[in-house]
Formats: C-alpha cells, structure tokens, sequence
C-alpha cells in the first residue's frame, strides 16, 4: 500500500524547502505517520545539506512489512518513536552483546534516507531502531526523549553511576534540564554548573541540589567533589575550572557533537585517575529503561511548539541557534 509524505529538508543556501515522496515498507520496516518530532541542535549540522531533517519523531504505525510480525511485537495502530539511527545489522558484536548504538553497520541521520526524515508526516522504519511509547507520556513530549533525553540517560544509567552519587552538569538547556530530573529522580545530588544566575530557580526547580554561577570566577571554592561531570553546552568549558571539583575515579562525559578541542592534559587526569568517555545515544534495552522510567517518574522536557510547515521549521530552528529556545522545540503536525 505504502504511503505519500511531506518532509522538509535543508538546502545549500540553508534555507528550509518543503519535498514530498513515497515509500513502500520493506520487509522489517513500518510506516509511521508522524504526529510530533522534536528539534535538537544536531539537526543544524544537516541544515545546509539536500536531504529530510528531523530524528526525534513520534507517531503512529499504519502499515507493517512482510516479516515485522515474525520479528518483533509492533502493530498497527502502536504509537512509537525514532530517533538518530534508522537501521541496526543485528549480527555485528556490538549488536549480539547488546550495544546496538555502537553498531559497525548502522545507518543514520545524514547516512540513509536521505528523502526522508521525521520534520514530515510519515516514514519507513525500520522496527530495529524503533520504541514503543508508554501510554503515560504524551506525544509531544516523547520527541526528545528519543535523542535528549537517550543521550543524557545512557551515563547516568549505563555507566555505573548509583544512588547517593554526587552528578555535575555544565549547562541548563535541551540535554542539561533533562540530565537534572532522570539524574535527581534516580537519588542522585545534581550539582548545576551555570555560566550566570538566570536559571538557577528553575534547575532547582528540576531537581538540582546546588547551582554554581561559573562566569568570571577562576575557582570553585570548596564544593564537594562529584562522581561524574556531565558537559551538555554547545561550547566546551574550560576543563581547569572543574578538575579540581572532581572526584577521584569520576568520569566526565562531553555529550554534545562538537568540533573544538576539549582541553586538558594527560597528568590532570592521571592524578584522580579521572576518565573522559564520549558518550552519545543509549542502546535499545537502555533507551526501553528510560521510557518507562520516565512515564512512572514524570520525567519530561519543558517545550515550545511550532507547527510541522516551512514556517514553522525555519522558526525553530532560528531560535534554537540563537540560544532562546526553553528548552526543547516540538514540531506538531496539523491535523
């Protein structure tokens, strides 16, 4: 049967075009018609590119391929969501050992499908990359939880961090405020690192137990040590500043894609033995843990909607670069 969509994508000049095209489900892929997609800052670096935008998309399913009944319990009808990866092999020893996000022979955003993408109505996807939502979390904050929301929660969850452990995180924005809650929800003592006082009710308000204003100060005092030190800022901070905040064994993980130089040296990090690990989003088992945690705890993004048209994209776009977005766009479809 297969389906017609709208998907916008990016351009050359980075201007937002409006496509349409169709797809035919292939034997492990369904339709989904898209009912919501969030918009995270990764989608800016396709901006400039021909191709769909979008990986944080919820909708419902409406048609299954040949074999998705012999492989998997998704239906018609099941609202699920996607997000950065499209497809996993299932054979590789990252896929057989249950680290699907590491696959050698994914593909992704930016890598396949590139006449697709969740800024449309509808997708063909394949059911290895695909979740089902739980009824407790509405559709509108769904979306970046399958990217956000994924790549915050796989240190916390995945990473050995405990109950009672004392959580860093640089920053208040898309990542920052969804790391404060799933962090303060599972025990944890979040302790915000913030370059001014603007935010500091509301990380409190997300779940924080201390907020230190970073900018202009050339030391932290005498802040307890903390375990682990999540970076969710656009632009990496000056390592020195926290280095001495962190405990011995801690772990540090930069969670945004940037290009710029993280610096610091090999000796800073000998004297703690303290860890850098570059973290992104977590696999299937973790990212199923997230969902229902966060439908049972309340877990869930603070939002500005914006309607699924030319207009609207380019509008959330244009204030999710400069920095004003609250703290995470969600593009609705108009019914």
């Amino acid at each position: 049967m297969g389906i017609e969509f709208n998907v916008f994508k990016g351009s050359k000049s980075g201007e937002i075009i409006e496509g349409k095209g169709y797809r035919d489900p292939k034997s492990t892929e369904v339709i989904v018609k898209i009912s919501h997609c969030g918009v995270c800052g990764s989608d800016e670096h396709f901006r400039h590119a021909e191709q769909g935008l979008g990986h944080e998309g919820i909708g419902i399913i409406t048609e299954v391929g040949s074999s998705v009944h012999d492989i998997s319990e998704f239906r018609v009808g099941d609202r699920v969501g996607m997000g950065w990866f499209h497809k996993f092999c299932g054979y590789c020893k990252q896929c057989t050992t249950g680290r699907q996000n590491q696959c050698k022979n994914s593909t992704c955003l930016g890598s396949a499908d590139l006449d697709q993408g969740c800024f449309g109505t509808a997708v063909a996807w394949d059911v290895s990359t695909l979740f089902k939502i739980p009824d407790a979390i509405a559709s509108e904050d769904a979306g970046p939880l399958m990217c956000a929301g994924a790549t915050v929660w796989s240190p916390l969850y995945d990473q050995g961090l405990r109950a009672g452990d004392r959580v860093g995180v640089i920053g208040i924005g898309g990542l920052g405020h969804l790391a404060i809650q799933f962090a303060s929800k599972m025990g944890m003592e979040v302790v915000v690192f913030s370059s001014t006082e603007s935010k500091k009710q509301e990380a409190l308000a997300f779940g924080a137990s201390e907020f230190h204003v970073t900018s202009g100060v050339t030391t932290l005092g005498s802040i307890a040590k903390v375990d682990a030190l999540l970076i969710t800022t656009n632009v990496n901070p000056d390592l020195s500043l926290f280095l001495p905040v962190l405990a011995a064994g801690s772990k540090v993980f930069p969670l945004t894609i940037s290009m710029e130089v993280l610096p610091f040296t090999p000796l800073s990090l000998i004297g703690g033995s303290i860890s850098v690990i570059g973290s992104g989003l977590a696999p299937n088992a973790s990212v199923q843990v997230m969902l229902a945690f966060a439908a049972k705890h309340g877990v869930k993004p603070q939002i500005e909607k914006f309607p699924m048209t030319q207009a609207g994209v380019t509008e959330a776009m244009q204030k999710l670069r400069d920095g004003k977005m609250r703290y995470r766009g969600v593009l609705v479809v108009p019914n």
